[in-house]
């Protein structure tokens, strides 16, 4: 344990480094131990990070925070998956102490979901640094909301490291989410994609929500809002289990959104495919291709396939369906496909798909609207045309929390 630590800090402690990254992005992290330093100096922090909050060198962030001299580290908050990305989606996170650190760490994925008063009480300042993926369903920027509440009441400043929106900055999709289906995974007023980064986010829910929080974002250097990972330079980092690469972070919504509305269609987790792939027992993998290419949705191409999931819900059942081929990430809009597969679905098997319950459907998608036209047979631009009003309004708030 002890050369472990050693070796930790003798890697990570990078206390003179200028703020510095591997590509054109500069992130938040770097930007607070290089040139913001005056932020932290001297403070006692406490850090709510996970294994994709990492520097440009992708070193983790509590690591490099615990090997600096300028600061102290006393406190970790584990999100969903743990510090160390030690558990499962929806497992509960318990608190320890972390082993490369010796730091103690309070779960915020359990019976908590915000920082202790009396964890809150040792700090100085709150920091956030955790990579999230541009959709509201992500429990990550749940818990920067219940962060900020715990922020506020405990009067302490909280600081967030700001990252990249891997699908961009400039697209957002979706209805807002009605405030009586609000949850864990749809925690704040916006829509399914929301085309914001974390300090973005941030922003908002202290506009909107009035959360009285002492917030500061410190911000990349050289992220554009037109941007999708692939044009940032760095490398990524998987942000949790079924999320191992940014093809993942893109097709996240287009997948996870058909599944989350259907009772026997799979996103392709307990594959070696998770969110590439949408599939079910009663597909003919051929047919629906050519029917979803007729659709010429932008930025992506469909490949029919089958495949076997070897654990979770669908487990060796032969699934046979479309794989997305991604040509252009920053013109692929998931909900819009998303919203393809369900209405195509529908059309060709009406007998046969099964859609989810009433609670299930609108805690995903924001409301129930959303499935009584996808019954009635209404088209994709029919139903996002159900959207706009909301989105206008959304837009206009969403303006004023902007960045970059």
């Amino acid at each position: 344990m002890k050369i472990a630590l050693a070796l930790v800090l003798a890697l990570c402690a990078c206390t003179t480094r200028a703020a510095e990254s591997s590509g054109p992005v500069v992130l938040g992290i770097d930007q607070l131990l290089g040139e913001q330093i005056e932020l932290i100096q001297g403070k006692r922090v406490g850090l709510i990070t996970n294994p994709s909050g990492v520097d440009g060198d992708l070193f983790p962030s509590a690591d490099r925070l615990v090997g600096d001299k300028r600061f102290q580290l006393v406190q970790l908050y584990g999100p969903e998956h743990g510090i160390r990305g030690d558990f499962a989606a929806g497992d509960t996170v318990g608190d320890s102490t972390d082993a490369l650190t010796g730091v103690p760490v309070e779960s915020l994925y359990g019976a908590r979901k915000r920082p202790s008063p009396e964890t809150l009480a040792k700090l100085d300042v709150l920091l956030f640094d955790i990579q999230d993926i541009g959709s509201r369903t992500y429990t990550y920027v749940s818990t920067l909301g219940e962060a900020m509440r715990a922020a506020a009441e405990a009067h302490k400043p909280l600081i967030v490291l700001d990252r990249p929106n891997p699908i961009g900055g400039v697209e957002f999709e979706g209805a807002v989410i009605e405030e009586n289906y609000r949850s864990f995974i749809g925690w704040g007023p916006v829509p399914v994609t929301h085309g914001m980064t974390c300090g973005e986010i941030a922003r908002f829910y202290k506009n909107e929500l009035g959360i009285d929080c002492d917030l500061t974002v410190v911000r990349m250097r050289g992220w554009k809002r037109e941007m999708a990972w692939e044009d940032t330079g760095l490398d990524w980092t998987p942000t949790s289990p079924h999320i191992p690469h940014a093809l993942q972070a893109h097709l996240y919504v287009a997948a996870g959104m058909t599944a989350a509305a259907t009772a026997n269609v799979s996103d392709g987790v307990g594959s070696t495919m998770p969110f590439e792939v949408i599939g079910a027992e009663f597909i003919d993998a051929y047919e629906f291709a050519a029917e979803l290419d007729k659709l010429a949705l932008p930025g992506v191409r469909f490949q029919p396939l089958a495949y076997k999931p070897f654990y979770g819900k669908f487990k060796d059942k032969p699934m046979h369906g479309v794989r997305m081929v991604l040509d252009d990430p920053r013109r692929f809009l998931p909900l819009r496909s998303s919203l393809a597969f369900l209405v195509t679905l529908h059309r060709m098997y009406p007998t046969a798909l099964q859609f989810a319950d009433e609670a299930t459907v609108a805690k995903h998608w924001g409301n129930t609207h959303v499935l009584e036209m996808l019954a009635a047979g209404k088209s994709v631009g029919e139903i996002e045309s159900s959207w706009n009003a909301e989105r206008e309004r959304f837009k206009a708030a969403r303006a004023r929390c902007l960045l970059y």
